[in-house]
């Protein structure tokens, strides 16, 4: 008999989390080229960490730049091999339209996170979301994750659960509060 029970779970954003935004114009962007796709610093430990706790790690991205004819979807496509390769990620889910595309998926609607719950027997209300934007931050409320925010100079003012430094600093907030769950 498959196991129905719902387990708690750590999304992800790429670009800002993951690996490291692109200036363009003094506004932070995506990558554009394989060269631009560089991970933050302690990327693979924080994930090694949260898949040694049990816990489901998940990225949801918004890549609008292929819609906007700024990113090949073939480039995009790489980078999302690139993180399979390099992380162990259980799932990857990419909304590639823009704001007038109206994309249920695209945050801050929480489609990406929905499905992936779906999926996989996600419990939202016992998961983190880690993100750098306000966008990340409303995905993960809307659908009762804790959200955490990733404290960039591009993001200062934005509402959060709980803020961090680096996805390293996340990590340690989200074992620790998933050890007090796994008590209760």
């Amino acid at each position: 008999m498959k196991e129905n029970r719902l387990h708690p779970a750590v999304f992800l954003d790429r670009d800002g989390v993951i690996n490291q935004v692109v200036f363009r114009n003094n506004a932070p962007s995506s990558p554009w080229t394989v060269e631009e796709f560089v991970f933050c610093e302690g990327v693979r430990a924080a994930v090694r960490q949260l898949k040694a706790a049990g816990l489901p790690v998940f990225v949801v991205t918004n890549q609008p730049d292929i819609a906007r004819k700024n990113l090949d979807p073939r480039v995009a496509e790489k980078m999302t091999a690139i993180l399979r390769q390099t992380l162990p990620i259980d799932d990857i889910r990419v909304c590639p339209h823009d704001n007038a595309d109206n994309c249920p998926c695209r945050k801050p609607r929480p489609g990406m996170l929905i499905s992936l719950a779906a999926q996989w027997h996600i419990d939202l209300k016992q998961s983190f979301f880690v993100g750098d934007s306000w966008k990340d931050m409303a995905a993960g409320r809307e659908v009762g994750c804790t959200a955490i925010l990733l404290q960039r100079p591009y993001n200062v003012g934005t509402d959060a659960d709980r803020t961090a430094i680096a996805l390293l600093d996340a990590v340690e907030t989200i074992l620790a509060q998933h050890s007090q769950i796994g008590q209760a």
